[in-house]
C-alpha cells in the first residue's frame, strides 16, 4: 500500500488552513488573522479521514507557517490548545486575548 499524498495549504479566501489527502479536502483549521495575532477558533477533520493523525499534521504545519510569518496565536480551538500543551516548543506562539 502506498503512502497517501498529504498537503496543507493556507486558503486566505476561506480564512483557513486546509489539509488534502490525495487531492481530496480532508479537513481545515479556521484562522482569524489580525495585526500580528491570529485567532484559531476551530479545527475539523472529515469523519472519512478520522483516526489518521491528520489534525496533528494540519495544526503543526499551520503553526509552522504562522511562525514563519511572524504571527502569534490565540488557540481558542481545543484541538490547537491540546497540540500546544503536548508540544511545548510551540508555546512561544501563544498570547492571551486580553
Amino acid at each position: 500500500m502506498t503512502e497517501p499524498n498529504i498537503e496543507v495549504d493556507r486558503n486566505d479566501d476561506a480564512h483557513r488552513y486546509e489539509i488534502h489527502v490525495d487531492g481530496e479536502l480532508a479537513g481545515f483549521t479556521v484562522i482569524e488573522p489580525g495585526a500580528g495575532v491570529t485567532v484559531m477558533p476551530h479545527t475539523e477533520i472529515d469523519d472519512k479521514f478520522g483516526g489518521r493523525g491528520l489534525s496533528t499534521i494540519l495544526i503543526q504545519r499551520a503553526l509552522d507557517d504562522l511562525r514563519a510569518r511572524g504571527d502569534k496565536i490565540v488557540p481558542s480551538c481545543p484541538a490547537v490548545a491540546r497540540f500546544i500543551a503536548k508540544h511545548a516548543d510551540y508555546a512561544d506562539l501563544v498570547v492571551s486575548r486580553g
